[in-house]
């Protein structure tokens, strides 16, 4: 892996939180996730399934892990099932997981080959009462694709129907919200990797680049800094800046047009979201500027909003408020608007359609409970947004927010967000990013 050595001691303490919360004489099952089709006989990069690695810390496909704590054979109360390696195999892919490798690794002392899996598992699910697997759950995405742990249920639930099967992902998702000091460590090291590209990409811009070419200065950078992306990153100049998931990157940047980039660097699985709106020629005009101001005020406003005891829905309903508020004074908004607004769609989502914030951590958009109360410990993403589509231009700032017991830490506190200091910085010449 390109990621330096993560301490088993994440992946131990995981685990232990998460079996605290299964009934009796249950044993839960994660598999590691398919390898994905691309074509001919080519798959895509592979990407760890988010909740099996936070279990175990193993990183390619072709593992299953295992966890019964009741089970009356203590040294099986954790175990991981690993693909057998073979010359021809290491000839061909390289270097797989020895089971040595998935003991230091995970801090799993019991590891067996996969072939060896139908056998132990069938010993220890006639010792178990209950059965957990790991089927997605996302109350906003449901994949035609079906997972490789809904594959196995379905087989499991046939073969072993006396069983009484449970759901992992809602204790996974309690889980997954809160972040350890650990893992805030490796969010925030993918954070210092999307701020150097972000500088990279400051000293780039000029009218008359592409924008696969400012995408190819963050992969540049995240790469060499050995990272990969969270998620497919919009570089969007022009009207493309309000097209809220633009991902074409295929339009030339024009002189006194704004450039949106929304891209974090992933690092050892944990993912960074950042987003700038930046003047291709180096400048904002004044009415950019307006509206640029409005949206860094809404931001900020929301980021002291993101403390223990709110809730999403609330905090949005109070960022709504306080977006109203700039919409009136930029006039894009009047107060008849608001008078006559119907309260399901209030006026100011004719400017402001998304939400402000979504959980951060393994998944850009991270697992959670959302009717939850905000917790100490949790990451989130803060983004508001102004798209004027008959102006031409649309603006997004986002950064990533820690919640405290005190107040919230912005982790991206240290990236350039000032519409001054974003103005200096790209008329600061570099020779060796600039053609």
């Amino acid at each position: 892996m390109r990621y330096d050595p993560i301490d088993p001691q994440l992946f131990i303490q995981n685990r232990k939180r998460f079996v605290r919360e299964m009934k009796p004489e249950s044993l839960a099952i994660f598999h590691a996730n398919d390898q994905m089709p691309r074509n001919g006989d080519q798959f895509y990069p592979f990407r760890q399934n988010s909740h099996f690695f936070y279990l175990c810390g193993l990183d390619q496909p072709e593992a299953v892990l295992v966890l019964f704590p009741d089970c009356i054979r203590e040294s099986f109360r954790e175990v991981l099932f690993i693909k057998r390696t073979t010359d021809k195999l290491s000839v061909w892919e390289g270097y797989k997981y020895s089971k040595e490798d998935a003991r230091r690794i995970s801090g799993i002392e019991k590891v067996h080959f996969l072939d060896e899996m139908p056998t132990v598992l069938h010993e220890l699910m006639l010792l178990a009462r209950r059965i957990y697997t790991n089927i997605p759950e996302n109350d906003r995405f449901q994949p035609e694709v079906e997972s490789r742990d809904a594959r196995f249920t379905r087989e499991y639930q046939q073969r072993y129907p006396s069983h009484k099967f449970h759901r992992s992902q809602p204790i996974l998702k309690k889980l997954v919200m809160i972040k350890s000091d650990a893992e805030i460590q490796l969010i925030s090291h993918a954070v210092d990797i999307t701020a150097s590209a972000f500088h990279r990409v400051l000293r780039f811009v000029r009218p008359g680049v592409m924008e696969y070419e400012v995408e190819a200065e963050i992969t540049h950078e995240f790469i060499r800094q050995r990272a990969g992306h969270g998620y497919h990153p919009i570089v969007g100049s022009g009207a493309n800046s309000c097209i809220l998931h633009y991902n074409q990157n295929d339009q030339p940047c024009q002189e006194g047009d704004l450039l949106l980039l929304d891209f974090g660097a992933e690092y050892a699985n944990y993912s960074a979201d950042l987003t700038r709106t930046i003047p291709v020629s180096g400048q904002f005009s004044s009415r950019q500027r307006s509206v640029y101001d409005a949206v860094l005020r809404v931001m900020r406003a929301a980021t002291a909003l993101l403390v223990p005891g709110n809730n999403l829905l609330d905090y949005q309903k109070e960022v709504g408020r306080i977006m109203e508020s700039e919409l009136l004074g930029l006039g894009l908004i009047s107060r008849t608007d608001i008078k006559n607004q119907d309260p399901d769609q209030p006026a100011y989502k004719k400017y402001f359609m998304h939400g402000t914030s979504h959980h951060l951590g393994l998944d850009v958009h991270d697992a959670n409970h959302r009717y939850d109360p905000i917790q100490a410990g949790m990451v989130f993403t803060c983004e508001p947004g102004i798209y004027i589509p008959q102006e031409g231009f649309g603006i997004r700032l986002e950064n990533d927010v820690l919640v405290t017991d005190h107040e919230p830490v912005d982790l991206m506190g240290h990236i350039p967000v000032e519409a001054d200091e974003i103005e200096t910085l790209m008329h600061e010449d570099s020779p060796a990013v600039k053609r």
